[in-house]
């Protein structure tokens, strides 16, 4: 007894096949010119950021000739420091850095106290009313600050507290604040709290635990949430300008840079010399700090 012979397999459906070795080729193909792409991007983002401080520090070293020669000048054959020594001699200049430096410090200093206790209060306590607080540092945090130099100026006038170094740190104090509160909480919930019961039972107070295990672990946050504060008193000028009206000792040095200019047009030479010390401290800042400063922002954006 013959057996009957197997049926055919089905002939898979009719198609232009595409090799598996052509199709890895075209992606690969498409790696160096996506990457090419992202280089030039990048090179012209690089371009358009570094170039506006090379053009301010190169003119804060070309001679006047050269500053107002109606072909631009990238390359000069010639430098010189006498805009930097117009700016250092100018009346009252180390006066205006001393009133930057005890503004910008006092307010980062107060502002890292006050929002470290926040922080700690949303972190790790429980209590009525701890979601609307938060809602509420996240509208201080995106109101925008042009919004609150009328309602300030107005404060300010019926305290009496105008033409004052005080009135300005708390100012500059309350626009560094909401940021400093919500960078720290990100911290502090990324943070185990076992490690401060842990602490307790060995003997610590609760004080004493966050003093001693907590903060050390905040130090990235703490620097990074300080840059930010120096660096938005540092540069900040409308407030400065609106606050400190009479008394023209109290300045600051962003409004400080306006003085290069008279009826006569503008000594560009002397505001870029300025201009390029005064970004210089928060450029040192900046450099010193640089590894602490790029984990804190990035640890307070993930954490949380």
């Amino acid at each position: 007894m013959t057996l009957p012979a197997p049926a055919p397999l089905a002939a898979p459906p009719s198609g232009p096949a595409v090799p598996r070795a052509t199709t890895r080729r075209s992606g690969s193909r498409g790696r160096p010119a996506r990457r090419l792409l992202l280089h030039c991007a990048a090179a012209l983002v690089f371009v358009l950021s570094v170039f506006p401080v090379y053009w301010m520090i190169l003119t804060a070293f070309k001679p006047t000739a050269d500053i107002q020669a109606d072909t631009p000048v990238f390359l000069p054959t010639h430098l010189t420091l006498d805009h930097f020594a117009d700016a250092v001699h100018t009346d009252g200049f180390w006066g205006f850095w001393r009133n930057s430096l005890l503004v910008t410090v006092s307010c980062v200093l107060l502002a890292l106290v006050v929002a470290l206790a926040a922080a700690f209060a949303v972190a790790r306590l429980r209590w009525r009313g701890r979601r609307g607080f938060i809602l509420m540092v996240f509208l201080a945090q995106v109101a925008p600050w042009e919004a609150l130099l009328i309602p300030m100026y107005i404060i300010a006038r019926d305290f009496g507290m105008l033409d004052r170094l005080s009135m300005l740190t708390l100012v500059y104090f309350m626009l560094t604040l909401p940021f400093t509160i919500v960078t720290l909480r990100s911290f502090l919930t990324g943070i185990p709290a076992e490690l401060e019961e842990a602490a307790q039972v060995d003997g610590c107070t609760r004080t004493q635990a966050f003093r001693r295990v907590t903060l050390p672990l905040l130090a990235p946050g703490l620097l990074a949430t300080s840059l930010f504060g120096f660096i938005t008193a540092w540069n900040e000028f409308a407030f400065a300008n609106m606050l400190i009206i009479k008394n023209q000792g109290d300045r600051t040095l962003p409004v400080w840079l306006s003085s290069f200019s008279n009826v006569f047009g503008t000594d560009w030479g002397a505001t870029m010399a300025a201009s390029t010390l005064f970004a210089l401290p928060v450029l040192v800042l900046f450099l010193v700090l640089q590894r602490r400063v790029g984990a804190g922002m990035t640890g307070g954006a993930v954490k949380g």
